[in-house]
């Protein structure tokens, strides 16, 4: 592979995993019922607008789960990995198999997303409480809101001890006995790997 073909392969990686990543994150949020008004929130919602709004006219949400952002994610995915397969020069491979691909990368893509969200909420925390600042940034305010709905149930079973916060810890665990579990299930591959965003 050349330069050029390997160049390709980063910049469809990177784009195409920039814009999965807000795909992915408007759909968490309007399940996490975040704060649409947010600047952060807007710039999602505008981003992903004209691929998200013309399949709402075909897919309807269903109690507040937003199925055709759904589907975007999943046909991005699935197209960054044809691309990507005909650009590493592997094999091509059946639609079913892209589309379980796409289905497993989405899945590990979101875990991930939960997994720096909630690093990303224990630093900015730390951040906010040395730098006196009683506002907290747009961005932190939606990474909380964010991760609330996970954090909460488990910190109700596990409440703190002396001020510290155990519950990130156990998700922590828990998040990685899932990546693993799901690996394993699906027997994800280096080559795989080398085509899904997310693993």
């Amino acid at each position: 592979m050349g330069f050029l073909g390997s160049s390709g392969i980063t910049l469809v990686n990177t784009v195409g995993g920039i814009y999965l990543l807000m795909l992915l994150l408007r759909f968490l949020l309007q399940i996490a019922r975040a704060d649409f008004y947010n600047p952060v929130s807007q710039s999602i919602v505008r981003l992903t607008d004209p691929v998200v709004r013309p399949l709402r006219r075909v897919i309807p949400g269903y109690r507040g789960i937003d199925f055709a952002t759904l589907f975007a994610a999943l046909a991005v995915q699935a197209a960054i990995i044809v691309a990507l397969i005909a650009m590493s020069g592997y094999n091509p491979q059946p639609i079913g198999k892209i589309v379980s691909w796409a289905f497993v990368g989405n899945l590990l893509f979101i875990i991930n997303i939960y997994y720096y969200a909630i690093i990303g909420s224990i630093i900015m925390s730390f951040v906010m409480m040395f730098s006196g600042n009683p506002m907290p940034h747009p961005l932190l305010q939606l990474i909380w809101q964010l991760t609330e709905p996970v954090m909460a149930p488990v910190r109700s079973i596990i409440p703190a001890m002396g001020g510290l916060d155990f519950s990130p810890i156990v998700i922590f665990l828990g998040i990685q006995f899932l990546q693993n579990f799901i690996i394993q299930t699906f027997g994800i591959t280096i080559q795989m790997a080398n085509v899904i965003i997310g693993v």
